[in-house]
């Protein structure tokens, strides 16, 4: 695996330092909108998509995704 140069650290660096990091009312990222969809849930469908997703180490949406391919695929 390559090493960074001293000069490509430090243009790293600036870049972060000088990032904009604030957040936009209204805009959420990817995080945010899960968020808010696992608040949109019934108690225990938002409970069995965390659980699922904890055990597995995959996101709640890609939780909800494969719950709806299987339904998908069960009525087909």
């Amino acid at each position: 695996m390559a090493r960074m140069t001293e000069e490509e650290a430090d243009i790293l660096d600036e870049e972060i330092t000088n990032a904009d990091i604030t957040l936009k009312p209204g805009e959420g990222g990817m995080f945010m909108r899960q968020r808010n969809l696992i608040d949109a849930l019934d108690r225990a469908s938002a409970d069995y998509i965390m659980i699922r997703a904890t055990a597995t180490g995959k996101m709640p949406l890609q939780i909800l995704s494969e719950v709806v391919h299987e339904k998908i695929a069960a009525t087909a």
